[in-house]
């Protein structure tokens, strides 16, 4: 359980217990960024559940929403998820050398002269382009390859996709049979929004569409969409960003559990006079006798500086011995500023953990103090954290993409110290080198 390229490599005299070989790996780290692995399979199972009788498939795009591609997808095979979605074929390289057997879709469509890379790992493109779907009839001829295919329909968000005109042009090759298409979709631009107009249109456009696809599987929900109701989930439906905790229907309570959990590292405390300044530009102005924990995190690692605080507009706010506690001036690249004045002078010190997303701060919350959405939170969490996976995760190997977890165990909080300037032993939970 040593966290080493190399376990073997390690002296026997030199190999710790698991318990102090976690700590004295995170102790070096400014950061933690933990994984639930069993809320990711918990909001699948409640997403397929919502679902049936449509299959359930799993989107794990941008390394599964910055989650870890590899371990999310051991996660939900192990669960019954049986299709994946990526966006890339690199992407998809990852994937199926984790999971040989599962059907894997590649949303970013086909490029000539590809043919062979999708073929020598069995994964199908989406396409959305007559060009592309040419050139794929035309490597299909050649190589006699019959992985299967998606063909992608434009019904309202004017992204991928076919034109209608397009999409009924090639019925006649469905009709003729030995077609190889194996699913036929399309994309919900405003799913979020339960009653805007244009889900109920691109419903209709693309049921109309569908039903000339005789005996090929549909999909049209993605995560918001999978709670637009039966109609909208067709045979398939392909959640993301749900999976990972972000809230699909905003208009409501978040049906999905949390999935990340980020903390840095206190590394120093300052006292500061009243009227001194703080950080770049000097915008956050002390009002009293005030200190402040400087955090070992900032916008190279995900954490933006829209979250930043001014003399007239609070920021966002971070989670200190559990309490929240407002950032004080400007985010910058790898530091935070945070107001610890009301605790105990002791209470909060060098070598603390803050929690920057989770113990009730949400990605969702996060997200509207950075001006933007879950998704882009998600994905811009930085490389510089420790990684740590909470569920069975089995090793995997590691690739050039993703460091991979060095060892399986029950996962368990980190304690944050109370007196003391380094953390304190406690249980371990799976750790890999930093992501």
């Amino acid at each position: 359980m040593n966290i080493a390229s190399d376990p073997k490599s390690i002296p026997a005299s030199s190999i710790l217990s698991p318990e102090a070989n976690q700590m004295a790996a995170l102790a070096a780290e400014a950061g933690v960024l933990t994984v639930d692995l069993d809320a990711i399979v918990a909001n699948w199972r409640k997403l397929e559940k919502t679902a049936v009788p449509a299959e359930c498939a799993a989107v794990i795009k941008a390394n599964a929403y910055g989650c870890g591609a590899e371990p999310v997808a051991r996660a939900l095979a192990g669960a019954g998820c049986k299709t994946f979605f990526v966006a890339t074929l690199s992407e998809a390289r990852v994937v199926r050398a984790a999971l040989p057997s599962v059907a894997i879709y590649v949303l970013d469509g086909f490029f000539q002269n590809t043919g062979e890379s999708y073929a020598k790992i069995d994964v199908r493109p989406v396409i959305g382009d007559l060009n592309e779907l040419a050139e794929w009839d035309v490597f299909c001829r050649r190589s006699g390859w019959e992985g299967g295919t998606a063909i992608h329909i434009d019904t309202g968000m004017n992204r991928l996709g076919l034109t209608l005109a397009e999409a009924q042009a090639i019925i006649p090759r469905i009709n003729a049979g030995d077609h190889g298409i194996t699913l036929v979709m399309s994309h919900l631009a405003c799913a979020e929004t339960l009653n805007h107009p244009l889900n109920a249109r691109q419903l209709a456009t693309f049921r109309e569409i569908a039903s000339l696809f005789s005996g090929v599987p549909a999909s049209l929900a993605n995560s918001s969409g999978v709670f637009l109701g039966a109609p909208f989930q067709f045979d398939l439906v392909r959640p993301g960003a749900a999976l990972y905790g972000v809230n699909p229907t905003p208009e409501a309570d978040n049906p999905m559990l949390p999935v990340i959990e980020v903390k840095a590292r206190i590394v120093q405390i300052r006292n500061l006079e009243k009227g001194d300044t703080v950080g770049y530009g000097s915008t956050w102005t002390a009002r009293r006798p005030t200190r402040l924990a400087i955090v070992s995190a900032g916008y190279a690692d995900g954490y933006f500086r829209a979250g930043s605080s001014n003399d007239g507009t609070r920021g966002a706010e971070v989670m200190v011995a559990g309490k929240r506690c407002p950032i004080a001036g400007r985010i910058s690249m790898d530091l935070i500023a945070v107001d610890v004045t009301d605790f105990e002078k002791n209470a909060v010190r060098r070598g603390h953990m803050v929690t920057l997303l989770g113990e009730g701060i949400t990605v969702d919350e996060l997200a509207h103090h950075f001006g933007t959405i879950g998704y882009e939170v998600l994905t811009s969490l930085g490389s510089r954290y420790a990684r740590i996976y909470k569920g069975g995760v089995t090793p995997v190997a590691p690739t050039a993409s993703e460091p991979a977890p060095v060892a399986a165990a029950p996962a368990a909080a980190e304690a944050t110290p109370a007196t003391t300037d380094t953390p304190p032993a406690g249980p371990a939970p799976t750790a890999t080198t930093p992501a």
